[in-house]
């Protein structure tokens, strides 16, 4: 009976591999190595076999190879592929005539690799096991995300997944584009892809070469934030009450190291101390925490002469082009509007996100503003980092 079944398992997924490209409105695989989402097309999307996820080799080339630390050699025949570290000297040679991988000491690693549609696949468990790294195969929107990834990447599957939704639907709006019109230079295999009908323009195009300062009110997630901001290699300020400076010394400290901006949030509305009070303590706070003082300042429901005052005193106080306090970022969906808000705003921005921001919302705005070729920046006393 078990070889009856295993026999009708085989023929399932002989038949499977035998399939013609997904149609648009099948249900897809994308591929992310590290914060990157790849292109998708039929030629390289993954797919099942045997109970194990295969991935195309090819995604160990380009940006994805220097951020996962693992690169590709392939055959001109593409009988065999070769994965190797430069770092550990450490390589997995595949050869499409057998089962199994060798890595350079003639050890055997199960399964081998897979040729598809003309493109090599190897298993995302041999190539993660063998080079240390971690894979998640995610169920999102569409259909299934695969996340190949170093180790220590310190985010769930659910926010990545969240965080990278803009992207995935980038990408999967190019292969729609690219499915519907072939003769374009976008057909399955080919590097180019359909440009958009004339008299259309990506609506988040506007972004390009802005900068853009976001500005936020430091709370219990200001470690997380920044673990966002330096994987994206961004700047923001956060402005920190006193009592929040009090409380976090140690994430202080990263930021002003970070190269972040840090500010004084002081509220003019505190009936027991002045805002010029708010300001001094805050000051003695970040100096015990971090040996630093900061002339930035955000006077939160404070009207003019409380804004001339601190001026007067020697601060910055943050004015900025956009409140967003009122509308959250917490989501990819968020981020796409946030997006949009600013490629229709004339010039750099900086913007006041209050404590509507959240990590997985920051990951996908970072994603995005990256991808539509904003630059995120650090608020600073000088204005625009």
């Amino acid at each position: 009976m078990k070889r009856r079944a295993a026999l009708a398992l085989c023929l399932v997924l002989a038949f499977r591999l035998s399939l013609p490209p997904a149609r648009a409105e099948d249900r897809v695989f994308f591929t992310a190595a590290d914060a990157y989402v790849l292109p998708l097309s039929d030629d390289t999307m993954p797919f099942w076999s045997g109970g194990y996820i295969y991935i195309a080799s090819s995604v160990f080339t380009g940006a994805a190879r220097e951020s996962l630390g693992v690169s590709q050699v392939l055959d001109s025949g593409q009988e065999w592929v070769v994965l190797y570290s430069g770092s550990g000297g450490r390589s997995l040679t595949f050869n499409l005539s057998d089962s199994y991988a060798l890595d350079n000491a003639s050890n055997a690693y199960y399964p081998g690799a897979l040729r598809r549609n003309g493109t090599v696949f190897v298993p995302a468990s041999t190539v993660s096991r063998y080079f240390g790294l971690d894979y998640s195969v995610i169920q999102v929107e569409r259909g299934s995300l695969v996340w190949v990834r170093q180790p220590g990447y310190n985010m769930p599957d659910k926010l990545f997944a969240d965080a990278a939704q803009y992207s995935m639907e980038s990408v999967y709006s190019d292969y729609i584009r690219a499915k519907e019109d072939p003769a374009g230079g976008g057909a399955p295999g080919g590097n180019a892809l359909p440009s958009a009908p004339a008299g259309t323009q990506d609506p988040a195009a506007g972004l390009e070469g802005k900068r853009v300062a976001l500005c936020l009110k430091a709370g219990s997630d200001a470690a997380s934030m920044a673990d966002a901001l330096a994987a994206y290699n961004a700047g923001a300020a956060f402005f920190f009450t006193p009592e929040e400076m009090e409380r976090q010394g140690g994430t202080l400290r990263r930021l002003t190291a970070q190269g972040q901006g840090v500010g004084i949030l002081a509220d003019a509305g505190d009936p027991d101390r002045t805002v010029a009070e708010q300001l001094e303590a805050g000051n003695a706070a970040l100096c015990r925490a971090a040996c630093a003082k900061t002339r930035l300042a955000y006077i939160q429901g404070g009207g003019p002469q409380d804004l001339q005052s601190a001026e007067e005193a020697g601060f910055r106080c943050l004015r900025p082009e956009l409140d967003r306090s009122e509308k959250p970022l917490r989501s990819a969906s968020d981020a796409q509007g946030l997006v949009l808000r600013l490629s229709a705003w004339r010039g750099d921005a900086a913007v006041w996100l209050g404590d509507s921001a959240g990590p997985a919302g920051l990951r996908a705005f970072l994603s995005a503003a990256a991808e539509a070729g904003g630059t995120c920046t650090a608020y600073r006393e000088v204005g625009l980092g």
